[in-house]
């Protein structure tokens, strides 16, 4: 049987999966309320699951920082966390940068020894990717927050007003991102990882946050920096993007995104198809807001939808399926991963 390596390759680079790579994650609450049952679903579904084994532990006893209820946390860019609902991550309530003065004598965490909530041990980083090499695993960086970043830094309104006005400061932002950046992926580049992973929620439930002249404008030239320093050195560019994202396609594309991961609801089935079958690999990602409200036999029918129109011997096609709460019946987590093993390994 082909590697889980050799096959997700295969599937980015349209040259013949075996079979459609896929995903079930679960949020720290979902851990927390359904532990056990939890666990008895993915030892169930082990060709979703691959090596997982019981636990004798008990499942997030203690939240990780930013996911505790009632919790506050500074974390290494300055950005103050709050979080109202133990389980899920929390938001950032306090920026850095909302008063623009204080780019001037602000620097982001160094990278040598820090990541956004703690520290980096890159020696230890190095000798756990040569051992997944080593196993023949597929090896990944984190390239960490690129837009979002932004919104973290400067604060959401004011974010939007500097692309509404073209706020001089603006570009030093993105130039300093850009750096910080820059230097991150040159170490995940120098270790020598199949793909690097970045984090950059730009889209709405219907549209981008910005227009896609601004994005071209501001943020496309960054992609494109970042992105092809990724490709050219033989690494693949994972971007993880929530919201509606089919205007700027084509655009991600062209600054060298390997895939990408259209949420069902917001793109459309027909949006997915239309701008990134053959184009772009997707990794759909399912309609998790129908997940708690769905029947187990609907959530089988989304799945086989999603396959009967993305689907390609050659591949381009991935899905994951986010269950981030704790109100989505056990039911209907077994009917996707049912269906995940049904229409994506048979």
């Amino acid at each position: 049987m082909m590697s889980h390596r050799e096959n997700w390759l295969r599937a980015v680079e349209f040259r013949g999966p075996e079979w459609i790579p896929c995903s079930v994650g679960f949020a720290p609450v979902t851990w927390r309320v359904r532990g056990r049952e939890l666990e008895r679903v993915m030892l169930a579904h082990p060709k979703l699951f691959p090596g997982y084994q019981a636990s004798s532990a008990c499942f997030y006893d203690e939240m990780p920082v930013v996911y505790r209820e009632g919790e506050d946390f500074l974390d290494n860019w300055g950005c103050l966390w709050r979080n109202i609902q133990g389980g899920l991550e929390g938001q950032v309530v306090e920026h850095p940068l909302a008063d623009w003065d204080a780019l001037d004598t602000y620097s982001p965490p160094d990278v040598a020894t820090k990541t956004e909530r703690g520290d980096h041990d890159w020696e230890q980083t190095r000798r756990h990717i040569e051992a997944a090499r080593a196993a023949g695993h597929l090896t990944g960086g984190n390239g960490e927050r690129l837009f979002d970043r932004m919104y973290f830094l400067r604060g959401f309104e004011n974010l939007m007003m500097d692309f509404a006005t073209d706020d001089p400061r603006l570009p030093e932002l993105v130039d300093m991102l850009t750096e910080y950046e820059l230097s991150l992926v040159d170490r995940w580049l120098d270790i020598g990882v199949d793909v690097v992973g970045f984090h950059t929620d730009i889209g709405t439930q219907n549209a981008l946050m910005i227009s896609p002249a601004k994005f071209r404008r501001y943020i496309k030239p960054m992609f494109r920096t970042l992105f092809q320093r990724s490709r050219q050195a033989g690494s693949h560019v994972a971007l993880s993007s929530d919201g509606c994202l089919v205007e700027i396609v084509d655009d991600l594309i062209e600054c060298g995104v390997s895939l990408h991961d259209p949420q069902l609801r917001a793109n459309t089935l027909e949006g997915i198809v239309r701008h990134y079958k053959g184009k772009l690999c997707a990794t759909v990602d399912l309609d998790r807001q129908s997940f708690p409200f769905a029947t187990p036999s609907e959530l089988r029918d989304q799945i086989a939808r999603v396959v009967d129109a993305m689907f390609s011997p050659e591949g381009g096609l991935m899905l994951s399926a986010g269950v981030w709460g704790a109100d989505v019946p056990l039911a209907n987590i077994e009917a996707i991963c049912a269906a995940m093993e049904e229409f994506c390994f048979d």
